[in-house]
C-alpha cells in the first residue's frame, strides 16, 4: 500500500436489491432512491476486498450525502489512501461515489487497521510487478 493508492468499484441497484434491502433490514426507505446505507455497502465491499482487502477491520466511517441515486442509476464507488499509519497498524481513506455523469453524491473518510500495514505495502507491490510475496509454484496436482 502507498498514499494515493485508490480502488473502484461500478454498481447499478436495481429495484429488486433496493426491495430486498427492505426486507431484510426493515428500513422503509423513500421509493425511488437507493437507500444511504447500501452506498455505504460500497465502500464496505471496497475496504474488504480490493484495498487494503482480506484481513481489513473497518473501525470508522464518516459519510456526508449530496445527492440521491435512482435504481438503475450507475454508481462509481471509490477509497484512496491518504494517510498510513504503520506504527498503529491504521490506514486512512477518503470514500467517494459519483454517478456516471460526474455528480459528487456521497464523499467521507474510513479509518482501517491492517494487522501488517508494511506487509501489506510489500504485497501491493509485489502484485502490482505481476507476483505475490511468499507464492511457491507447485507441481500439477498436488496440493
Amino acid at each position: 500500500m502507498k498514499l494515493g493508492q485508490s480502488a473502484s468499484h461500478r454498481r447499478r441497484f436495481s429495484a429488486a436489491d433496493i426491495d430486498n434491502y427492505r426486507r431484510i433490514s426493515g428500513h422503509q426507505c423513500p421509493p425511488g432512491i437507493v437507500p444511504e446505507a447500501m452506498i455505504n455497502a460500497l465502500f464496505s465491499y471496497l475496504l474488504g476486498v480490493k484495498l487494503p482487502g482480506r484481513g481489513t477491520n473497518y473501525l470508522k466511517q464518516a459519510c456526508r450525502f449530496h445527492g440521491n441515486a435512482a435504481p438503475g442509476d450507475e454508481l462509481l464507488a471509490r477509497v484512496e489512501i491518504t494517510d498510513l499509519r504503520p506504527d498503529k497498524q491504521l490506514v486512512d481513506l477518503k470514500t467517494t461515489c459519483h454517478l456516471a455523469d460526474g455528480r459528487l453524491i456521497a464523499e467521507g473518510r474510513a479509518l482501517v487497521l491492517v494487522r501488517d500495514v508494511k506487509a501489506s505495502a510489500r504485497q501491493s507491490a509485489d502484485q502490482q510487478r505481476g507476483t505475490i510475496s511468499g507464492a511457491t509454484e507447485r507441481p500439477t496436482g498436488q496440493a
